[in-house]
């Protein structure tokens, strides 16, 4: 496999363009639909399994969904810039399928989780490319509020101690964290499948 070499990522790799179409134009479709009176985000975003809105198609179009430019900002600012270095790394078609299964299976693994509330967001896909960089580039440098430089190995031990205890003391707060953490769940076995296996298909 080729090294973290940061200079060969200036252009866009295919996946992680077609990634950054896809939620920005259905952030702006669930923007436009709505001042129609229409909910894109309630239709495609995960309902609990115990809701009449919800819908099969959930699990995959939720990921796909954002509650604000902010959220979709920074999720698509991380898909960026971790997942260009990923893509390249891993190749395009083993990263979507990291990516997707990540994202899907986190949203499946929240369901699981008591007082599941309507959930949009490509955070648990995102978050498990926040730990499949970690645990590929451990010790490489990232920048906090792009002054500070903490190993990435760190700060992946940081994000999970701080999504845990958000999950269990900050339940009002509207934020799926458990759904960040089963995302990262998701990605750590499948790291560890591709470890032992590495010419696996995916």
């Amino acid at each position: 496999m080729s090294q973290y070499e940061p200079q060969r990522f200036a252009v866009l790799p295919p996946m992680v363009k077609h990634l950054l179409i896809i939620n920005t134009l259905a952030y702006f479709a669930n923007y436009v639909l709505q001042m129609r009176g229409i909910p894109l985000n309630a239709i495609c975003g995960l309902w609990d399994v115990h809701s009449p809105f919800f819908r099969l198609w959930q699990p995959v179009t939720y990921m796909f969904m954002h509650g604000n430019f902010s959220h979709l900002f920074f999720n698509m600012f991380s898909l960026w810039m971790f997942g260009c270095v990923l893509e390249r790394y891993w190749g395009s078609r083993r990263f979507l399928f990291y990516y997707l299964a990540c994202g899907i299976g986190g949203g499946l693994l929240y369901l699981l989780v008591p007082g599941a509330h309507l959930t949009v967001g490509a955070s648990a896909a995102i978050y498990a490319l926040l730990l499949a960089f970690g645990m590929l580039f451990p010790n490489e440098y990232i920048y906090l509020y792009f002054l500070v430089p903490i190993k990435t190995k760190w700060f992946i031990v940081g994000m999970i101690a701080i999504e845990l205890l958000l999950g269990v003391f900050q339940t009002a707060d509207h934020v799926a964290h458990f759904a960040h953490l089963s995302g990262m769940l998701i990605g750590l076995v499948l790291i560890l499948y591709w470890r032992k296996h590495p010419f696996s298909k995916f």
